[in-house]
This record gives C-alpha cells, structure tokens and sequence, in this order.
C-alpha cells in the first residue's frame, strides 16, 4: 500500500507543473549562476554571515540581549532553510522512485521500498558530503545553544561565503587544479613535520631547558620554523637541535618556493579563465549589448562609434594582438573563436544582446558566425560583413538580416561623390570624427516644401549638403536604379536629380551640423505655415 502511495505521488510531481515552477525559482534563486535573482540573493546572504560574525565578536564583551537572540535564531532558521533547499535541489527523488518502478514494471519483479529508500539516502548523502554542504552544516551547528561546545564551528560562516563570490569559487578551482601537486607537497611537508617534531624532542627533552616539555612544543616549534616565521619562544640548545633547526629552515624554503611555483603556474593557466568571468559578469549587468565578432579595421570602427554614443557592446576575436588592442581602448572584450556555440551563448546572444555584427575579414568565418547566431537565436538582429560580392547570398541564406559590403560602398561613394568637394568634405569629416560633420536623417513631412519635390528643385548643393539617399516604403519610386533593400523598406542610394519626394520619405544627409540644423528648420516651418493657411 505504502509503495503503491509512493509512485503515485512520484507520477504526481512528475506532471506537476506548479512543482516544476517551484524548483526552477528555487533552482534560479540558489544555483543558476545566470540569474539575477541569484545574484541580489547572493548578496543578501553575504549581509547575513558577515552580521552573525560581527554578532559573535559583539557577544565577547557584552551579553546579548533578547534582540541579539531573536536575530540569532532567525540566522539559524535562514541558514537551515537553505541548507534543506540545497539538498532537496540536489537531485529528483520521484525520478529515482520512477526508475526503479519501471525497471521492476518490466522484469516483473517486486517493489522494494527499502531499496528505494536507500537510493534516496545515498544521493543526498552524496550532497551532505560535498565541502560547501559540510560548510553549511557546521555554520548552523554552532548556533543552537544547547551546543555550547560546537560555537567553536561558528567561523564555518565564513567559509560560506565561497558560495557567494563567484572569485572565491575561481579560487578554490585553481587549487583543485592542482590537486595532485599539492597532495604531494603536502605529503612532504608532512614527512617534513613528523621527522622534524620527533628529532627537536629527542634532542632538547633531555636538555632539560624548561622549553621543550612535550611533544606538542617540539611539533609546534618544528611548524613555526618550517614556515620560516621563527617567533624566537622556543630555541634549541643543543647542537643536534640546532642542526635540526637549520635543516628545518632551509627545507622551509623550499616548501614555500615550491608552494609558490604551483599557485602562479595555476593562476596563470586560470587568469583567462578570470578575465572572461568579469567579462561576463559585467555583460549581465546590461539589458541591451551589441556583440561585434572581429576587430580589425571595420570593428575597431563600430566599436568607436558604439563608445561615441555610449551603447554597451562586447568584442569578440581570437587574435591575440586584436584583443590587447580593444583591452587597451578599455572594451569588453572575449578571446574566443565566435563562431562556437558555447562562446555566443556565454556572451549573451539569448540575454540581452539585441544585435550580432559579422566584422572579420574572411567572409567563411563570416558565415559560420551567422550560421550560428541564427541557430542560436531566431529572433536577433545579424548585420555582417562581406568582402566579395559572390559570398552575399550565402551570407543572407545563413541567415544574415543586412549585408554590408565596405569595399564595394567605398567604391560606389568615390564614383557617386568625384568632383564634388562638398561631399568628399562631409565625408571626411565624419570619418575622422569632426563634430561639425554629422550624418541625419529628416523626415518629408506632408505639406512641407519638400514634398512632392523633385531632388533638382531642392538644390541640396547649394545648402551646403550632401543627400546620400532616400530610404523609402512608397512603391512609386521602385522604377529607379540604385535600390536596396531595407528590412520593409528601400534605400535609393544617390537618387536621380528627376526622383520626387513623397510623404513618409526619410532623407539621408550628410554635411556640417549648421547646414542640417537650418535645413530642418525650413521644413517645419514650411509645413507649420501651410498647416496655419489649411
């Protein structure tokens, strides 16, 4: 009966969805490390421990007091609460209970709920196992007051706090690391020790100097030399003694030199690693990015524009040379081949980035990181770039939404633009970030004395502009050359001096600020005195 209650409600959580949605907060709350609700979580917690250790030195010269208690005892729940979330998040008792019922289901066998039982058991006690699980127990042991011996335990909170600090945890991965290394040096250091405490005892107990008493004096003295901190409390009288003092000092040394080789050697196999996480860590901060894949000539220049009008972006490159660069301009940067699944998704292709910019110079790698962009993300924004007029298509069939040829356009503005001071002045100025020189867009507003004009009656040459082209939705303009398509719109670059502006239109200028500002002026002025006239 008993067994029969259990798989029921083992099915029951199974199909649960109110279930799924509850351990999926808890599971964001307490383990995704890709949550926000993680991280104000964390930072709560951390508030929490350093208050139970300021409570605890408070608590050495002054009684605590009924407050002090209560909020102690609330630390202890808060504290047990999520040591028991922890182990229940661990693993999924109902698909353990499920297993075994299907297996038994199959061999037609009998249900056995010992078994199960113990199942269950031994994969939360593998959790209770773990280091920051034994931390977390001996945090809240010390706390009941019952236990008065077990306060001693009370810095375990401490340690919690490895839990917290996503540094912390990058730290305690560097040591394991070198696991092997450093249970060889241990192993040593030990050997070191026993050989040590044993010789100084046997030496200086005889003496009779009144120093060495014990055994745990000779241990104590041995570590204190080793470690080459010698406080001068205890001093070997002997010859033999000093002898064995010496040997302790110099294999000191060289216990530490060791120790020291090993913990650089590991960080600098970690420090990309710790370089990437704040890379990443600052990433989730903004709701909005754009990730450019390339820095070389092209990227280097978006992201100077994108630095310019202050919008967050990160550069992604495995040019070593290029990545010093962008960290030299003070860029987010990652080193890592932005063609790979694993490095778009770290970087936030399905978070906050809005768009993906396909800036190298190879127009394969190109189209692998559109492929992937759009793979990994159906919705975003992909502009890339490509350099041979005959890779285009495939870089729209990967899935790109606008292809940029820079060549081709640089080449086209030359031809367009030759013999026009005017212009090749504009442009220029804009490339080489002049303030005076902008790019804008203005609207052709109904009933302005724009509308319904032609490119020659308007004259852009004599006010000192220079029109780059129309972007327009109006299929009356679809007879003229030189058009591009723009999401749900056309770009007529360079329109014709016989091409009429209609209602809706969006002009494409470039020129100095004043030229533009007096321009727009006119327009709605213009459409304000024909409105007044209506």
């Amino acid at each position: 009966m008993l067994s029969r209650l259990l798989v029921s409600l083992a099915y029951f959580l199974k199909t649960s969805r109110r279930y799924r949605q509850t351990k999926v907060f808890f599971y964001n709350l307490l383990e995704n490390p890709d949550s926000r609700l993680k991280s104000h979580f964390d930072v709560f917690m951390i508030a929490l421990v350093m208050s139970s250790v300021f409570l605890l030195i408070y608590e050495v010269d002054t009684p605590l007091t009924a407050l002090d208690t209560l909020f102690e005892r609330t630390l202890v729940i808060i504290f047990s609460i999520e040591y028991l979330l922890r182990v229940w998040l661990y693993n999924d008792n109902h698909k353990i209970i499920l297993k075994h019922h299907e297996q038994t289901q199959y061999l037609n066998i009998p249900f056995r709920l010992g078994h199960i039982i113990r199942m269950i058991a031994a994969k939360k006690m593998e959790y209770m196992l773990t280091p920051l699980a034994v931390i977390d127990l001996l945090a809240i042991l010390p706390s009941y007051r019952p236990l008065r011996m077990l306060r001693v335990f009370l810095i375990f909170r401490l340690f919690k706090l490895f839990r917290y600090f996503n540094s912390l945890k990058l730290f305690t991965e560097v040591l394991a690391s070198k696991r092997f290394e450093l249970y060889t040096l241990g192993m040593f250091l030990g050997f070191v020790v026993f050989i040590g405490s044993t010789a100084i005892y046997l030496f200086e107990k005889p003496a009779n100097n009144g120093q060495i008493t014990h055994l745990f004096d000779a241990v104590y003295f041995t570590i204190v030399t080793v470690s080459t901190v010698g406080y001068g409390d205890i001093t070997p009288y002997t010859t033999g003694g000093r002898l064995v003092a010496m040997a302790l000092i110099l294999s000191g040394l060289g216990v530490f030199s060791f120790l020291t080789s090993i913990m650089v050697s590991a960080f600098n196999d970690k420090m990309h690693d710790m370089r990437e996480n704040k890379t990443y860590t600052e990433l989730k901060r903004y709701t909005s990015f754009v990730i450019i894949c390339g820095f070389g000539r092209v990227g280097e220049h978006i992201a100077a524009r994108l630095a310019k009008d202050k919008q967050h972006f990160v550069v992604i490159d495995v040019d070593e040379e290029n990545v010093l660069k962008a960290k030299h301009l003070g860029y987010l940067v990652i080193q890592a081949d932005a063609s790979k699944n694993a490095v778009l998704k770290q970087a936030g292709i399905n978070g906050g980035a809005r768009a993906v910019l396909c800036t190298t110079g190879d127009d394969v790698v190109n189209v692998y990181i559109t492929l992937t962009s759009r793979h990994l993300n159906a919705e975003i924004r992909i502009i890339s770039r490509a350099n041979k007029k005959d890779n285009v298509n495939k870089l729209y069939q990967a899935g790109a939404n606008d292809v940029i040829q820079p060549f081709e356009i640089a080449g086209m503005v030359a031809a367009e633009y030759m013999g026009q001071p005017v212009a090749f002045e504009a442009i220029f100025g804009i490339l080489k970030q002049e303030k005076q020189f902008i790019m804008e867009t203005i609207e052709v507003a109904a009933t302005s004395f724009i509308d319904n004009k032609s490119i020659a009656e308007l004259n852009f040459g004599l006010r000192k502009l220079v029109l780059i082209g129309v972007i327009s939705s109006n299929p009356i303009h679809v007879k003229h050359k030189n058009r591009y398509q723009v999401s749900h719109q056309h770009f007529y670059f360079n329109p014709s001096s016989y091409f009429i502006l209609q209602a809706g239109d969006l002009l494409v200028l470039l020129g100095r600020d004043l030229s533009i500002d007096y321009f727009r002026d006119q327009v709605v002025q213009s459409r304000l005195k024909r409105g007044h006239k209506r």
